[in-house]
């Protein structure tokens, strides 16, 4: 019992070291995933010293020494290997030797074999893919007690006479096992949670970064262009800390800023194989500057020596990269690693919605120019035929109707943004009105019934002449009686509604192919002032027909769609 509470006292000073350790700088390597040669020598160092102090600090018992010298090298094959694990027991051990006593060969062959033990832990666990498991303390603690375990039976298998060496492994074997894994676990417990501190410092720092990363979004609404990279490219250098950014589109550099400025100039096509193989392959390339080495091709005096390459994509296709550089001085943070993936998926969110936006915009343009190429045909070919035939009987009506003909086109011809106020479009409707009535004679009379306020209200283009096309064409023209189209404009609370009713009640059941000027008015309305406003119909077979047109009076919720 004596020799166990001296042992938990030496025990006590590793956990001293460790919680030291876990706050210097020479921790740092411990928070990366993967261990660099000079890592490994650092460690090497750090861990032999431990095993070398536990020699110093061991107890005398029997002509040997009862320590916690283990903790040194299991630890380090734990974390790095069994090279590392080795090396360090074989410091350890070797030192150890030049002690002397009764288990001097022994307990030199045993701490090498302990960290050999380590080492194979380390290897098990990496090639599983447990490498989270890797720092967990139990793993620890059961490790480095078979470690022990197996050193009192090389004191056993080497050590004569044996009975002395029984009564020794009868003395040390429990407070030496206890003590040293429990030494080991602790240890590893101050560094596990030391790199969750890191991880969580990281994550905090990612969440900054992202949500400024997505105040920079609204840069790309313009796409992926040199306009607007260069600044974004600033913003992501900034915010990250690395040593440079560059952004590429698939062919040449966009915008680079940060160290290597000087040779890596916008608008030159890409040379790097990495950046190559990201855009041919869309897959995230990392060379770390250890395992992987980025060699600038541009400047053999380039600084940066490790570099992140992070696909930008659109519905599964490439359209660029961003990079994100370290200098040979600086080792590229995991942080930044899992920050450049993150800002490239936003970017990428945000070019498909641009494109999205774009695209749909253009569907709707090209609809109303589908909707003019319905209207001008059939119009003026009927309005022609009018004129004609009034042109012998009342020349001077002709000549009115004709003016009425020219206003309507050119009105059509000035609208080329898809916006007009609705005093416009009431006097497009005026003209098309004039012209059908002369078609019609009598038997047609069309009532107007407006708000004043409302005469500047802002709506998309021919959202009215169709709908009065629909209840001409598909109504009136179909009755023997005289038909009547009443047009009103009124407020309703905050909406602005359009209502055009005719007598005629034909469109209840419409043929396959009629109403599509209608549902796109109603289409371009949804995308361009929101769902909630459009067109409604109501219908009484052979009496009327109502469609009302709802809009916002406080303008348009995609105001930047409707300029093309």
């Amino acid at each position: 019992m004596p020799l166990l509470l001296d042992l938990i006292k030496t025990m006590a000073v590793f956990v001293v070291v460790a919680y030291l350790y876990s706050k210097s700088p020479w921790f740092k390597p411990l928070t990366t995933d993967r261990l660099r040669p000079q890592d490994k020598i650092y460690l090497y160092l750090f861990f032999s010293a431990i095993s070398i102090m536990g020699t110093y600090l061991g107890l005398p018992v029997q002509d040997a020494l009862a320590n916690t010298r283990a903790i040194g090298p299991v630890l380090a094959g734990i974390m790095g290997g069994p090279l590392l694990g080795t090396a360090v027991g074989f410091t350890g051990g070797l030192h150890r030797y030049s002690f002397g006593g009764f288990t001097a060969f022994s307990c030199g062959l045993s701490t090498m074999t302990e960290g050999f033990i380590g080492g194979l832990v380390h290897l098990y666990l990496v090639r599983k893919h447990h490498e989270d498991q890797v720092f967990r303390p139990v793993i620890t603690l059961v490790t480095t007690m078979v470690a022990e375990m197996v050193q009192m039976l090389i004191i056993l298998a080497t050590e004569r006479p044996f009975t002395d060496a029984v009564a020794l492994v009868q003395v040390i074997a429990f407070p030496m096992i206890a003590t040293s894994a429990c030494g080991a676990a602790l240890f590893m417990s101050i560094i596990r949670d030391q790199r969750n501190m890191y991880d969580r410092a990281a994550a905090a720092f990612s969440t900054r970064a992202f949500t400024i990363a997505e105040r920079t979004l609204g840069l790309l609404a313009k796409g992926l262009d040199s306009e607007t990279t260069p600044e974004l490219a600033r913003i992501i250098q900034e915010d990250t800390g690395v040593a440079a950014v560059a952004i590429t589109d698939r062919e040449k550099v966009l915008a680079f800023v940060g160290e290597g400025s000087d040779h890596h100039q916008i608008g030159h096509p890409i040379s790097s194989q990495l950046t190559w193989t990201a855009i041919e392959e869309n897959r995230v390339v990392f060379a770390d500057g250890v395992n992987r080495i980025y060699t600038c091709s541009l400047d053999r005096a380039c600084p940066l020596n490790s570099v992140l390459v992070v696909p930008l994509t659109v519905d599964n296709d490439v359209i660029g990269t961003i990079k994100l550089y370290e200098s040979r001085n600086k080792r590229f943070l995991n942080m930044n690693r899992s920050l450049g993936k993150g800002i490239a998926g936003l970017l990428s969110s945000q070019l498909m919605l641009s494109r999205y936006e774009k695209q749909k915009n253009l569907l709707v343009m090209a609809e109303l120019k589908l909707v003019q190429a319905q209207v001008n045909p059939h119009f003026l070919f009927n309005a022609l035929n009018t004129i004609i035939s009034i042109l012998r009987t009342d020349p001077e009506r002709a000549r009115d109707l004709l003016i009425h003909v020219s206003n309507f086109f050119r009105m059509n011809l000035k609208r080329t943004n898809g916006i007009a106020t609705l005093r416009e479009e009431l006097a497009q409707v005026e003209s098309y009105v004039t012209i059908e009535k002369a078609r019609f004679e009598d038997r047609l009379t069309v009532n107007m019934d407006f708000d004043e306020d409302l005469m500047d209200l802002r709506i998309p283009t021919f959202t009215l002449q169709p709908i009065v096309e629909n209840a001409i064409k598909h109504g009136i023209s179909n009755m023997l009686e005289p038909g009547v189209v009443n047009i009103h404009v009124y407020r309703a609370d905050d909406t602005a509604c359009i209502a055009i009713e005719d007598n005629a009640g034909k469109l209840c059941e419409k043929p396959d192919g009629d109403g599509l000027g209608m549902q796109i008015v109603d289409k371009r309305i949804k995308y361009l002032m929101g769902s909630s406003f459009g067109t409604s119909v109501e219908c009484v077979p052979d009496v009327m027909t109502r469609v009302t047109i709802r809009l916002p009076l406080n303008g348009f919720v995609n105001d930047s769609s409707t300029h093309s």
